[in-house]
């Protein structure tokens, strides 16, 4: 840089030569490089501290300059070793310690800015000296809570706390990627992978930023992947612990889940399984991985008939992710097959919210239609008889459940069970008539008439019994068959006797 002229002392010799004094020259590029960092134009300020080391390198003052104007830039290793300089030129000189702690703070040492600080105090005391305690201790005291955090595996406050320490120790690179870590732990693996960048910028072979990327990678389980960076991470640094641990459990994580697809394909599903729930204890944190596993547990135990099970392990999987749509779409059929259906209708419309697909659809659909149904009078429960039951099937079981309810058969009995019969029988007759009649079995089996539920309130279970057992008595033959009591509930119009031929 050019230096104006008038701002240099200049001594004159017998030839008239001008000679420059090298100390007069650097104090004046010393005084110029005040003026620019005044300024804040730490650039300018970099190169006058530099021409006055190149001057004067042995004069501590002008390391110390220069080290303070590195700090102003954020170059902490530059700084550092500036500073260093300054105090081994001069070891009184404070300011040299103190800048030598700033920089270790920054670097997030704590020992090293302790021993620095030590240092200072014996030369001299200074204000500045107690501010700089403060906050390394202000530092230490976050590591502590960053260690408590993490062992209980808090990562919410472990995070809290590594954003305070990053806010003194700004150029931890470490720092920065334990908490990357603890971001990939959260599941927030594209900041976590923000968070690397600029170490790996700075330094494209920082195992931890390396480490940092592969669990990234694992834990959205993709593990081949994975493996190339704790591969890449141990042949630069084979001693990394954390980056070796993860290796080992990746590989036995993927060979356990693989042993259970196997064993699954050959159709050993006890066996499946139970290499699943093994792959499961392998790495609880592993949160898409153990997802996965769950919803296959899931579908081993519905292939097992054991759906309470299955739908445990789908609600699991979905605890771990949220967004699983096979784990959803799969405890939706649990629930159908449970006749669970109005759960069945929630999984299956937020399964749709996911995926508007005419099959995701038909199966909204379908459940809403079986939670309709299910809503109204089970005609065959009534009659205990199943949805494939023939004619004859149906019209046993109503002459049994006729006679069994019928109002003058408990005319003795108390006002409640008389009324709690009487309901019964009615329920008896309406199931009879709906599903005696092709008709109206084929519309209440396809859930018509499902709204306004009168389908079988305009039967009269009187008539129809009377009906059906005129029938019956009209294919010949006579056997006597007396109800008790002679009035009550319905026996009005069925009064004393009646005669029918049983087969």
């Amino acid at each position: 840089m050019a230096v104006p002229i008038e701002t240099i002392d200049l001594e004159v010799e017998e030839n008239d030569a001008v000679i420059e004094h090298p100390e007069r020259l650097a104090e004046s590029q010393k005084e110029l490089g005040n003026q620019h960092f005044k300024a804040r134009q730490y650039p300018k300020a970099l190169i006058c501290y530099s021409e006055a080391i190149s001057l004067c390198p042995g004069t501590a003052t002008n390391y110390g300059n220069r080290s303070a104007c590195y700090l102003m830039m954020n170059k902490f290793h530059e700084a550092l070793e500036d500073a260093r300089k300054s105090v081994m030129l001069d070891p009184k000189y404070v300011k040299g310690f103190l800048r030598i702690a700033k920089c270790y703070t920054a670097l997030g040492d704590v020992s090293a800015a302790e021993n620095a600080i030590s240092q200072a105090k014996e030369v001299s005391v200074d204000n500045s000296i107690t501010q700089q305690e403060a906050q390394l201790k202000q530092l230490k005291n976050t590591y502590e809570e960053i260690d408590k955090a993490v062992l209980k595996k808090d990562f919410r406050k472990a995070l809290y706390y590594y954003d305070r320490a990053l806010e003194i120790a700004t150029a931890c690179t470490k720092l920065k990627c334990m908490k990357a870590e603890c971001l990939v732990q959260l599941g927030r693996y594209q900041d976590a992978l923000d968070v690397t960048t600029e170490s790996l910028q700075s330094d494209q072979n920082n195992p931890d930023g390396i480490y940092v990327r592969g669990l990234c990678l694992y834990y959205q389980d993709n593990v081949d992947r994975a493996f190339t960076y704790f591969q890449h991470v141990l042949k630069i640094a084979p001693d990394h612990r954390k980056a070796m641990d993860a290796y080992k459990r990746a590989k036995q994580l993927k060979l356990k889940k693989e042993e259970g697809n196997e064993a699954f394909k050959s159709g050993n599903l006890t066996q499946a399984y139970t290499l699943y729930s093994e792959a499961l204890a392998i790495d609880p944190l592993n949160k898409v991985t153990n997802a996965k596993l769950h919803f296959n547990r899931a579908t081993v135990a519905s292939k097992l008939g054991r759906l309470n099970e299955a739908v445990s392990e789908c609600t699991s999987a979905l605890a771990l992710d949220e967004n699983y749509l096979k784990a959803l779409l799969r405890r939706a059929k649990c629930y159908m097959d449970l006749a669970q259906y109005e759960d069945a209708v929630n999984d299956y419309e937020k399964a749709y919210q996911m995926d508007k697909s005419i099959d995701n659809k038909r199966l909204l659909m379908d459940a809403k239609l079986e939670l309709r149904k299910s809503l109204r009078k089970d005609y065959y429960k009534i009659l205990g008889v199943e949805k494939t039951a023939s004619t004859d099937d149906i019209k046993k079981a109503y002459r049994k459940r006729a006679l069994v309810h019928h109002p003058d058969r408990h005319a003795n009995a108390s006002e409640g069970e008389k009324k709690e019969q009487e309901k019964k029988f009615k329920e008896v007759g309406e199931a009879y008539g709906i599903l005696s009649d092709p008709k109206k079995r084929v519309r209440y089996d396809n859930g018509q008439d499902l709204e306004d539920n009168d389908m079988g309130s305009r039967i009269d279970p009187n008539t129809v019994f009377q009906a059906f057992f005129a029938d019956l008595g009209n294919q010949g033959g006579a056997s006597s068959f007396h109800f008790g009591g002679g009035g009550g509930g319905g026996a009005g119009a069925f009064p004393g006797v009646f005669s029918f031929q049983f087969q």
